[in-house]
């Protein structure tokens, strides 16, 4: 039998975001007791604890990637179905910290061809940074641009830096921690949807606070 170490490791992770989800489930059913040290700690570590989860689940997909091409599975979903369910996230992992809220264009269409499940995680990535670094308020829009379903998360931080903005608008490579293995996921997502010939594409911009934004052909 020979040992495949790269086949270890991703079953490592595995095991570990699995832990880790349960950790996060444990942490979520700890109640508040209105006393901001004990709120705040217990806060943190459940969006510390879920957002490893699913940076590992990230890394995993990012993984098989390197071997195989990601093929996504394309279906008619609702962008309006879509934006709601984000936003509910987005409710559950603040916990009232910030205001959420949804905004959907009038040319938003009611169906759209993408894969539900991938780009509801690349969205609720964007989610988690905004939570760690917005002010008060996090929207989730949904929109036609170019052609392209555009999906958003914007934020009221004070947006990202000058030097990510960059990297990611040449195609550059950038760490792959934190943010880094979170934009790197959403980008091979985003790339992974192809529409005769079109792919689709990660922004990032500020306007003022940080805007994500996938494009989906």
């Amino acid at each position: 039998m020979t040992f495949d170490g790269t086949d270890f490791y991703a079953a490592l992770i595995h095991e570990l975001k699995n832990d880790l989800g349960v950790l996060s489930m444990a942490l979520g059913g700890i109640p508040l007791r209105g006393e901001a040290a004990h709120d705040a700690a217990v806060d943190s570590a459940r969006l510390l604890c879920q957002g490893m989860v699913d940076r590992l689940h990230q890394a995993l997909l990012i993984y098989k990637a390197d071997h195989q091409p990601i093929h996504p599975v394309l279906d008619a979903c609702s962008p309006h179905d879509l934006v709601q369910a984000i936003a509910a996230s987005a409710h559950a992992l603040a916990r009232d910290r910030l205001h959420v809220e949804t905004a959907i264009a009038a040319d938003t269409p009611v169906l759209w061809f993408f894969d539900r499940e991938l780009v509801e995680m690349a969205l609720v990535n964007a989610i988690h940074n905004a939570l760690a670094h917005a002010r008060s308020s996090i929207r989730i829009e949904a929109g036609m641009d170019a052609g392209c379903l555009a999906l958003r998360v914007r934020d009221d931080s004070p947006g990202y830096p000058e030097s990510l903005l960059e990297s990611v608008a040449d195609g550059r490579p950038y760490a792959a921690t934190g943010t880094g293995l979170g934009l790197r996921f959403a980008r091979l997502i985003a790339h992974s949807h192809d529409n005769r010939g079109r792919r689709g594409e990660l922004r990032l911009g500020n306007d003022p606070g940080a805007v994500f934004s996938l494009l989906l052909p």
